[in-house]
Protein backbone atom coordinates (compact mmCIF):
# COMPACT_ATOMS: atom_id res chain seq x y z
CA UNK A 1 0.00 0.00 0.00
CA UNK A 2 2.44 2.27 0.96
CA UNK A 3 5.92 3.90 -0.88
CA UNK A 4 9.36 5.94 -0.02
CA UNK A 5 9.68 9.29 0.90
CA UNK A 6 12.59 11.15 2.01
CA UNK A 7 11.97 13.53 5.01
CA UNK A 8 14.94 16.33 5.96
CA UNK A 9 15.95 16.12 9.31
CA UNK A 10 17.12 19.26 11.31
CA UNK A 11 20.79 18.68 9.97
CA UNK A 12 19.66 18.43 6.50
CA UNK A 13 19.81 14.79 6.58
CA UNK A 14 17.59 13.06 4.09
CA UNK A 15 15.78 10.19 6.13
CA UNK A 16 14.06 7.46 4.38
CA UNK A 17 10.26 7.24 5.57
CA UNK A 18 7.97 4.71 4.90
CA UNK A 19 4.88 6.27 3.77
CA UNK A 20 1.19 5.42 3.34
CA UNK A 21 -1.62 7.60 3.03
CA UNK A 22 -5.40 7.09 4.83
CA UNK A 23 -7.97 4.65 3.23
CA UNK A 24 -10.82 6.27 3.47
CA UNK A 25 -11.22 9.70 5.57
CA UNK A 26 -7.94 11.34 7.13
CA UNK A 27 -8.85 10.14 10.86
CA UNK A 28 -5.04 12.07 11.80
CA UNK A 29 -1.26 10.99 11.30
CA UNK A 30 0.26 8.58 13.04
CA UNK A 31 4.12 7.85 13.08
CA UNK A 32 5.07 4.15 13.75
CA UNK A 33 8.74 3.64 15.21
CA UNK A 34 10.66 0.41 14.58
CA UNK A 35 11.78 -2.28 15.81
CA UNK A 36 15.98 -2.55 16.66
CA UNK A 37 15.64 -4.59 13.25
CA UNK A 38 15.01 -1.56 11.09
CA UNK A 39 11.39 -1.06 8.78
CA UNK A 40 10.82 -4.29 8.23
CA UNK A 41 7.99 -5.86 6.21
CA UNK A 42 6.46 -6.68 9.56
CA UNK A 43 6.93 -2.83 10.05
CA UNK A 44 5.35 -1.99 6.67
CA UNK A 45 2.39 -4.26 7.11
CA UNK A 46 1.72 -2.54 10.66
CA UNK A 47 1.73 0.59 8.54
CA UNK A 48 -0.33 -0.35 5.98
CA UNK A 49 -2.58 -1.80 8.53
CA UNK A 50 -2.76 1.69 10.54
CA UNK A 51 -3.44 2.73 6.98
CA UNK A 52 -6.41 0.87 6.58
CA UNK A 53 -7.87 2.24 9.95
CA UNK A 54 -7.70 5.48 8.66
CA UNK A 55 -4.36 7.62 9.57
CA UNK A 56 -1.15 8.43 7.18
CA UNK A 57 0.94 6.86 8.18
CA UNK A 58 4.90 7.58 8.24
CA UNK A 59 7.85 4.57 9.67
CA UNK A 60 11.20 6.64 9.70
CA UNK A 61 14.39 4.61 8.79
CA UNK A 62 16.11 5.73 12.41
CA UNK A 63 18.74 3.63 11.81
CA UNK A 64 19.68 4.98 7.88
CA UNK A 65 22.57 6.97 9.62
CA UNK A 66 24.30 3.77 10.50
CA UNK A 67 23.20 1.18 8.25
CA UNK A 68 21.05 2.56 5.33
CA UNK A 69 18.40 0.31 4.38
CA UNK A 70 18.46 -1.74 7.36
CA UNK A 71 15.97 -4.51 7.55
CA UNK A 72 17.53 -7.26 9.63
CA UNK A 73 15.95 -11.14 10.99
CA UNK A 74 15.44 -12.54 14.49
CA UNK A 75 18.32 -14.34 15.09
CA UNK A 76 21.88 -14.88 14.53
CA UNK A 77 24.12 -12.64 12.99
CA UNK A 78 21.05 -10.79 11.93
CA UNK A 79 20.65 -10.14 15.67
CA UNK A 80 24.02 -9.32 16.79
CA UNK A 81 24.28 -6.45 14.37
CA UNK A 82 20.24 -5.36 15.50
CA UNK A 83 22.52 -5.08 18.70
CA UNK A 84 24.98 -3.73 17.44
CA UNK A 85 23.63 -0.86 15.91
CA UNK A 86 21.11 -0.01 18.52
CA UNK A 87 23.31 -0.53 21.96
CA UNK A 88 26.72 0.59 20.32
CA UNK A 89 26.65 2.64 16.89
CA UNK A 90 22.88 4.70 16.89
CA UNK A 91 22.98 8.13 18.80
CA UNK A 92 19.74 7.64 20.89
CA UNK A 93 19.81 11.56 21.15
CA UNK A 94 19.89 12.19 17.29
CA UNK A 95 17.17 9.56 16.87
CA UNK A 96 14.82 11.22 19.29
CA UNK A 97 15.68 14.73 17.10
CA UNK A 98 14.85 12.81 13.60
CA UNK A 99 11.79 11.32 15.28
CA UNK A 100 11.00 14.57 16.43
CA UNK A 101 11.45 15.87 12.80
CA UNK A 102 8.59 13.51 11.44
CA UNK A 103 5.96 14.79 14.14
CA UNK A 104 6.49 18.24 12.79
CA UNK A 105 6.28 16.91 9.71
CA UNK A 106 2.76 15.34 10.27
CA UNK A 107 1.60 17.88 12.30
CA UNK A 108 1.84 20.43 9.27
CA UNK A 109 -0.27 17.79 7.74
CA UNK A 110 -3.50 18.71 10.18
CA UNK A 111 -5.16 16.55 12.52
CA UNK A 112 -4.25 15.07 15.54
CA UNK A 113 -0.73 13.47 15.45
CA UNK A 114 -0.32 9.79 17.09
CA UNK A 115 2.80 8.05 17.65
CA UNK A 116 3.22 3.79 18.43
CA UNK A 117 6.42 1.98 18.49
CA UNK A 118 7.60 -1.80 19.56
CA UNK A 119 10.47 -2.59 21.66
CA UNK A 120 12.88 -0.02 20.51
CA UNK A 121 10.88 2.02 18.83
CA UNK A 122 8.52 1.57 22.24
CA UNK A 123 11.37 3.11 24.19
CA UNK A 124 11.12 5.89 21.74
CA UNK A 125 7.60 6.57 21.83
CA UNK A 126 7.86 6.69 25.13
CA UNK A 127 10.11 9.27 25.69
CA UNK A 128 8.73 11.34 22.32
CA UNK A 129 5.47 11.68 24.92
CA UNK A 130 7.74 13.05 27.58
CA UNK A 131 9.51 15.09 25.38
CA UNK A 132 7.52 16.73 22.53
CA UNK A 133 4.32 19.14 22.98
CA UNK A 134 3.16 18.05 19.68
CA UNK A 135 1.63 14.62 19.83
CA UNK A 136 -1.76 14.11 20.94
CA UNK A 137 -0.90 10.33 22.42
CA UNK A 138 1.03 7.60 22.16
CA UNK A 139 1.01 3.80 22.57
CA UNK A 140 4.45 2.21 23.69
CA UNK A 141 4.99 -1.95 22.76
CA UNK A 142 7.39 -3.41 25.00
CA UNK A 143 9.73 -0.82 25.51
CA UNK A 144 12.78 -1.97 27.03
CA UNK A 145 13.67 1.72 28.63
CA UNK A 146 10.08 3.29 29.77
CA UNK A 147 10.49 1.55 32.91
CA UNK A 148 14.24 2.22 33.69
CA UNK A 149 15.82 4.95 32.21
CA UNK A 150 12.52 7.07 31.62
CA UNK A 151 10.49 5.94 34.56
CA UNK A 152 10.38 9.18 36.18
CA UNK A 153 8.48 12.12 34.06
CA UNK A 154 5.50 12.22 33.08
CA UNK A 155 3.72 11.89 29.18
CA UNK A 156 3.28 15.73 28.15
CA UNK A 157 0.01 13.56 26.50
CA UNK A 158 -2.23 10.64 26.62
CA UNK A 159 0.20 7.55 26.79
CA UNK A 160 -0.60 3.67 26.67
CA UNK A 161 2.22 0.89 27.37
CA UNK A 162 1.83 -2.48 26.66
CA UNK A 163 4.26 -5.20 28.58
CA UNK A 164 4.43 -9.10 28.63
CA UNK A 165 4.30 -10.59 32.20
CA UNK A 166 6.77 -13.21 30.67
CA UNK A 167 9.19 -11.22 28.70
CA UNK A 168 12.43 -12.47 28.82
CA UNK A 169 14.28 -8.34 27.78
CA UNK A 170 12.15 -6.99 29.99
CA UNK A 171 11.76 -7.75 33.34
CA UNK A 172 8.20 -7.18 34.97
CA UNK A 173 9.66 -5.67 38.50
CA UNK A 174 9.96 -2.65 36.90
CA UNK A 175 7.33 -2.01 35.06
CA UNK A 176 5.74 -3.15 38.00
CA UNK A 177 7.36 -0.14 39.95
CA UNK A 178 6.19 2.21 37.02
CA UNK A 179 2.54 1.31 37.49
CA UNK A 180 3.04 2.42 41.28
CA UNK A 181 4.28 5.90 39.99
CA UNK A 182 0.70 6.85 38.74
CA UNK A 183 1.21 9.04 36.33
CA UNK A 184 -1.55 11.15 35.30
CA UNK A 185 -1.39 10.50 31.77
CA UNK A 186 -0.18 7.20 31.73
CA UNK A 187 -2.08 3.52 31.55
CA UNK A 188 -0.23 0.41 31.64
CA UNK A 189 -1.00 -2.64 30.74
CA UNK A 190 -0.14 -6.13 31.30
CA UNK A 191 -0.48 -9.16 28.93
CA UNK A 192 -0.04 -12.62 29.72
CA UNK A 193 2.87 -13.29 27.26
CA UNK A 194 6.46 -12.70 26.20
CA UNK A 195 8.29 -10.11 24.40
CA UNK A 196 7.64 -9.22 21.12
CA UNK A 197 4.14 -10.45 21.10
CA UNK A 198 2.65 -8.39 18.61
CA UNK A 199 4.46 -10.03 15.76
CA UNK A 200 3.45 -13.16 13.90
CA UNK A 201 7.12 -13.27 13.09
CA UNK A 202 8.27 -13.71 16.63
CA UNK A 203 8.44 -17.10 18.41
CA UNK A 204 6.45 -15.36 21.20
CA UNK A 205 3.54 -14.08 19.09
CA UNK A 206 0.22 -14.07 21.17
CA UNK A 207 -2.16 -13.13 18.93
CA UNK A 208 -5.08 -12.63 21.48
CA UNK A 209 -2.84 -10.21 23.24
CA UNK A 210 -1.83 -8.08 19.94
CA UNK A 211 -5.36 -7.69 19.41
CA UNK A 212 -6.57 -6.66 22.58
CA UNK A 213 -3.32 -4.21 22.88
CA UNK A 214 -4.43 -2.80 18.96
CA UNK A 215 -7.99 -2.40 20.13
CA UNK A 216 -6.78 -0.46 23.15
CA UNK A 217 -4.48 2.04 20.73
CA UNK A 218 -7.00 2.67 18.37
CA UNK A 219 -9.56 3.68 21.12
CA UNK A 220 -7.33 5.63 22.81
CA UNK A 221 -6.46 7.46 19.77
CA UNK A 222 -10.37 7.99 18.50
CA UNK A 223 -10.82 9.40 22.20
CA UNK A 224 -8.24 11.80 21.20
CA UNK A 225 -9.93 13.04 18.10
CA UNK A 226 -8.26 10.31 15.99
Amino acid sequence: MGDWLNLTMADGHAMPCYHVPPKGDRRGGLILVQEIFGVTEHIRELCDEYASDGYEVISPALFDRQEPGCELGYSGADWDRAVQIARVEHDWDQGLDDTGSCVSWMKLRGGPVFMVGYCFGGSVSWRMAQLSDDLDAVSCYYGGYVATKFADDAPRCAAITHFGRYDSMVPIEPVEALIEKAHPTAQHFIYEAGHGFNSDRRKDYHPESAELAKERTLMLFKALGG
